[in-house]
């Protein structure tokens, strides 16, 4: 595989930066190719703003103006005309260049107010931009989304970690089923453009972790890596399958009154949280590194 991982935690000694420093160990002795993309480290900046647009040619049919007699910012247009034009900022290009080389992208980071960093979202917002991630057409004049679009034949896969115990994120649990909460990123960011989801690797009772129980949850993250290339996705249905009408939404044969993401899937309603991972005394031994053993790495 090639590897690209987008993580966004801003602790260094973190429990999410020592589990990212073992899922890299892990693919590098399998012998994948990594790159890293640490958004914190990197200063990046989050918010879209004029800066990262092509500016509407002056003239141009449909641009509203404002008082000051600019031309109104339109950014989808603003955004594929800079990507087509290979004039956008170079901190952006650099990241779709990446993403181009990769096959696989693991996007890690703590689950806060039940979606990701702003970090990682303005990472989104900059980076998949019309014309690149989505915003194309087949042959036939029909948008590619929703399994397909720019980013199709890659793979991806989250890692975060919760504050709350695994039931709590179940399907009947008080923060709703964890693969529902985190449903607009799985459908709504990877399967619009195309990127397979598979489901997501959780870390629960991530503040009240003990060494123990870390060790368990890295040696089951290296685990899932090693099984990643073999891995069935999550088995979501495509805009182009025939299950959906005229106004994208599911026929009528199909799960007659029931609703809700589950729907959207091939297969039958969890009706379980995923598995957590066997304490350290049944599992491989754990190889974190030196930091994350002291109290350090309990600020997930």
């Amino acid at each position: 595989m090639k590897v690209l991982w987008i993580f966004a935690h801003p602790e260094q000694r973190s429990l999410n930066a020592s589990l990212m420093r073992e899922g890299l160990r892990e693919l590098a002795e399998a012998g994948h190719e990594t790159r890293v993309s640490d958004l914190y480290a990197m200063g990046w900046k989050a918010v879209l703003d004029a800066a990262d647009l092509r500016p509407e040619p002056t003239g141009a049919s449909g641009t509203d103006a404002p008082a000051d007699g600019g031309p109104r910012l339109l950014v989808g247009a603003g955004q594929e005309r800079a990507y087509a034009t290979d004039t956008q900022p170079e901190d952006v290009r650099a990241e779709q260049r990446k993403i181009a080389w990769a096959d696989t992208l693991v996007f890690h980071f703590p689950l806060w107010w039940f979606g990701p960093p702003a970090v990682l979202k303005g990472w989104f917002d900059r980076v998949l931009v019309q014309g690149f991630a989505f915003g194309l057409h087949g042959a036939d004049g029909r948008p590619l989304r929703y399994g397909d679009g720019g980013l199709s034949g890659r793979r991806a896969l989250v890692v975060t970690s919760v504050g709350a115990r695994a039931p709590g994120f179940g399907p009947r649990g008080i923060h709703g089923y964890v693969g529902d909460v985190l449903w607009p990123l799985l459908h709504g960011t990877f399967w619009y453009t195309g990127m397979a989801a598979h489901e997501p690797f959780v870390v629960y009772g991530a503040d009240r972790l003990t060494e123990e129980e870390y060790g368990g949850y890295a040696s089951a993250l290296r685990a899932r890596l090693r099984a990643l290339p073999q891995e069935a996705p999550i088995g979501f249905r495509s805009e182009r399958g025939g299950d959906y009408d005229e106004t994208l939404t599911l026929r009528p044969s199909i799960e007659p009154g029931a609703s809700g993401p589950a729907v959207h899937e091939r297969r039958p309603v969890r009706t379980s949280p995923p598995v957590r991972p066997t304490p350290r005394s049944a599992a491989r031994p754990a190889t974190a590194p030196a930091a994350s053993r002291s109290a350090d790495w309990c600020s997930r």
